[in-house]
C-alpha cells in the first residue's frame, strides 16, 4: 500500500527539483542580460544534446511589431508560416490569407531597419530581417526556423523545393546549417544518410554552431486538411533530397523535412516509400501527446534525432498559454527537457528569462 504513495512524492519531488533548477537558470539567463550563450555551460555540447525554447507564429504582428523584436527574446527557434502564391511566383507570409502578406517583417538591410519601416513582406524578405538580425548578434544561437508550408509545394506550377532553396540561398546564404553539412564526415568522407549521420552523433556544437540557422519544414494545416494532396511538403521533400544526392548536387538543400504529429514507435514507418525514411532526422508534434506515457521519447536522444514539442503549456498541469508565471515557464522547458525535446514550442512572447534557456537534453 506505501508503493503508490512513494511514487506520488517521488514525482512531485522530481517536478519540484526540476521547477527550482529551470528558475535557478533562469535567474542566471536574465543576470546575463538574456544572453543564451553558455547557459548551463551547453556550448561545448553537441546540438543535438541541448533543449531550447521556441516562439510559435513569430511572424504574426498581433506577437511582435516586427520579427527582430522576437528574436530579441533570445529564442532557440521561430516560426513562419509559408504560402505558395504561383501567380505572383512568391512565397507569401501569413497565418491565413495565402495571396497576401500578414507578418512583421519589414526587409532590413541595415541593423537599423530591423524596427522601423512597412511590414507584411515576403518570405526574402523576413530572411533579411533574420540574417541582419544574426550579423548584429555573432554569438547567438543556433536558430532553428520552421516552416509551415500551410498548403504545401506546387512544383507544377513552379513553386517547389528547388525554388524554395534558392530563396534561402540568395538571403541566408553561409549562415545555414545544411543537410549536406550533417553528411560530412570529420576525417573526410560522408555518411549515406541523415539517419546515419545522426545516429553517429556527426552534429556540430552549439558553439561551432553560433550565428548559423537551421531550417525544417513540416506539412501545413491546409495541406493536411486537403484531400486531393496526396504529395506533402515532408515526402515532397525527403524525395527531393534523395534525388539530389544522386545527382551529386546535395548542397543545393538547405532544409530538414520533419515528421510531423507526435506517434509511438519510429513514425518514419508512415512513409511507404522507405527509400524516403533515411532523410527523416527531425521530429515534430504536440509535446502533451508525446508525454502521455505511450511514446517513449528517449528513442529520439538516444539516436541524437531533433524533436521538436510543440504547445508546450498543455502538457498536465497546463499553463497560460501566453503569460504563465516564468518560474512555471522555466519550470516546463527543464520538464521537456528531461523528456528529451530538442524544442519547447510556445507563445510565451514576453518571458524574456524563459526564451533563452538552453538545457542539457535528456
Amino acid at each position: 500500500m506505501t508503493r503508490p504513495l512513494i511514487r506520488r512524492v517521488s514525482v512531485r519531488l522530481r517536478t519540484a527539483l526540476l521547477g527550482t533548477l529551470a528558475a535557478c537558470l533562469a535567474f542566471t539567463v536574465a543576470g546575463a542580460g538574456g544572453t543564451p550563450a553558455g547557459a548551463a555551460g551547453t556550448d561545448d555540447l553537441p546540438f543535438s544534446g541541448t533543449t531550447g525554447s521556441g516562439l510559435h507564429n513569430t511572424y504574426d504582428p498581433s506577437a511582435f511589431t516586427y520579427l527582430a523584436q522576437g528574436l530579441d527574446t533570445g529564442t532557440s527557434m521561430i516560426e513562419l508560416d509559408v504560402w505558395d502564391d504561383f501567380v505572383t511566383q512568391e512565397w507569401k507570409v501569413s497565418h491565413s490569407n495565402p495571396l497576401g502578406n500578414s507578418n512583421n517583417c519589414v526587409n532590413a538591410s541595415t541593423p537599423a531597419d530591423l524596427y522601423t519601416g512597412g511590414a507584411n513582406k515576403d518570405l526574402e524578405s523576413c530572411l533579411d530581417d533574420i540574417r541582419v538580425w544574426l550579423g548584429a548578434h555573432p554569438g547567438h544561437g543556433p536558430l532553428i526556423i520552421k516552416l509551415e508550408m500551410k498548403a504545401g509545394f506546387q512544383a507544377t506550377f513552379g513553386m517547389s523545393p528547388a525554388k524554395l532553396d534558392q530563396s534561402i540561398s540568395a538571403h541566408l546564404g553561409s549562415l545555414v546549417y545544411k543537410p549536406a553539412d550533417q553528411l560530412a564526415m570529420p576525417g573526410g568522407g560522408t555518411y549515406a544518410s541523415l539517419d546515419a549521420a545522426a545516429r553517429a552523433g556527426n552534429w556540430p556544437t552549439r558553439q561551432q554552431l553560433a550565428g548559423k540557422v537551421l531550417l525544417e519544414v513540416i506539412p501545413g494545416t491546409v495541406e493536411e486538411d486537403n484531400p486531393t494532396d496526396t504529395l506533402w511538403t515532408d515526402q515532397e521533400y525527403a524525395g527531393y533530397l534523395k534525388t539530389l544526392q544522386g545527382q551529386g548536387k546535395l548542397a543545393q538543400a538547405n532544409i530538414f523535412p520533419a515528421v510531423h504529429n507526435a506517434q509511438a514507435g519510429d513514425p518514419r514507418t508512415r512513409y511507404s516509400d522507405t527509400s524516403l525514411r533515411p532523410w527523416f532526422v527531425v521530429f515534430d508534434g504536440d509535446a502533451a501527446t508525446y508525454l502521455n506515457g505511450t511514446i517513449d521519447t528517449s528513442w529520439y536522444d538516444t539516436n541524437h534525432y531533433l524533436l521538436i514539442m510543440t504547445d508546450a503549456q498543455n502538457v498536465s498541469p497546463t499553463l497560460d498559454d501566453v503569460n504563465p508565471a516564468p518560474a512555471d515557464a522555466a519550470a516546463r522547458v527543464a520538464q521537456l527537457a528531461a523528456a528529451h525535446a530538442s524544442i519547447a514550442s510556445n507563445d510565451w512572447r514576453s518571458l524574456t528569462t524563459v526564451q533563452p534557456l538552453v538545457l542539457p537534453r535528456g
